[in-house]
């Protein structure tokens, strides 16, 4: 039976939904107070006349979109608005999250992700950092996938790359392209949940001979998808299929597209499973060193009871960073 297993590590918690072993979903969440579930107070400060669309203040200070207006609003009024989804950080950008208008419901933070989680059908369990459950599962090479974006299997492999419109899965491979897409289905399917895709998400399969190619292709699409909830396009002659589906957070590849930001927690959790005993020394980036927020860093020192060291090493990925123990 699947089971969700849960961290709560210092500035990211995460969760993977554990199946035989192997890891078939998982949940990162930064800590970011405005995400999917938020009720808050906002006012009105851009609308267009007649438009049901406009721009929203929180009480907080962050502007958001929200949709569903009612006719008569007009800038300035008082609105009570739920997040449905959070800002996205893109290259150069940050998008704005997007609100509706939840007149009515009282005002509520967002749901917690262990909470969130267990509102589902499967069950939920808190683990050590410094236990084996999310190595054992495969969680270091999962991680891996959402940095590098890079998926193999047998016969080829996937590059998953986030976009400001939409995520993109490239198929590339050996072979035959109709066998080299019906190998790739099954990856595709398993990257969905995995990776935690939603939104729009192109997949652009080698370019099928005929269209007997591309039937044979969408059925076997079609049946890997069973049970997945969202709409697809069929494919097109070039090969290329969209599928949409609610996008309530970042996917994990848009999360580690962060280098530095990314970088840091991957190091803050390593820094936690040190078990020798010593200085704690963390070699990372300096870009990484600065993503480190002061909080992180005596939170860290609290919960190993160890003197905390840098070393910044501007050679070093932000991804690769490490901890090790060190004489005093």
């Amino acid at each position: 039976m699947a089971e969700w297993l849960y961290e709560a590590g210092i500035g990211e918690e995460r969760a993977i939904l554990v199946e035989g072993g192997s890891i078939v979903a998982a949940r990162v969440c930064w800590g970011e107070t405005v995400r999917a579930g938020l009720v808050a107070g906002a006012r009105l400060v851009a609308k267009a006349a007649g438009a049901r669309r406009g721009l929203a203040r929180l009480d907080a200070g962050e502007e958001v979109l929200v949709d569903a207006l009612p006719a008569s609003a007009n800038e300035g009024d008082r609105l009570v608005v739920r997040i449905v989804r959070p800002a996205l950080a893109e290259q150069g950008r940050i998008k704005r999250a997007q609100a509706r208008v939840a007149d009515g419901e009282p005002l509520a933070a967002a749901p917690p992700l262990f909470e969130a989680l267990a509102a589902g059908d499967a069950a939920v369990r808190r683990v050590r950092i410094e236990g084996s459950e999310f190595a054992e599962a495969g969680w270091d090479e999962l991680v891996e996938e959402a940095v590098g974006g890079t998926i193999v299997f047998a016969g080829g492999e996937l590059t998953v790359s986030p976009t400001p419109a939409m995520t993109l899965i490239d198929v590339d491979g050996f072979g035959p392209p109709a066998d080299l897409a019906l190998a790739a289905v099954p990856a595709i399917a398993r990257a969905l949940a995995r990776l935690d895709l939603g939104g729009a998400v192109g997949i652009d399969f080698p370019t099928p001979a005929d269209k007997r190619e591309r039937h044979t292709i969408d059925a076997a699409l079609g049946e890997a998808l069973r049970g997945w909830r969202g709409e697809r396009t069929a494919i097109n002659g070039f090969g290329f299929v969209q599928l949409v589906s609610r996008l309530e957070r970042p996917s994990l590849v848009a999360r580690y597209a962060q280098r530095s930001a990314a970088g840091a927690r991957i190091l803050l959790r390593r820094a936690e499973r040190v078990v020798e005993p010593g200085v704690l020394e963390l070699a990372a980036h300096p870009a990484v060193r600065r993503a480190v927020l002061p909080e992180w860093e005596a939170e860290l020192a609290r919960r190993t009871g160890r003197t905390i060291r840098w070393r910044e090493d501007p050679a070093l990925a932000p991804h690769a960073a490490f901890a090790q123990a060190v004489a005093a």
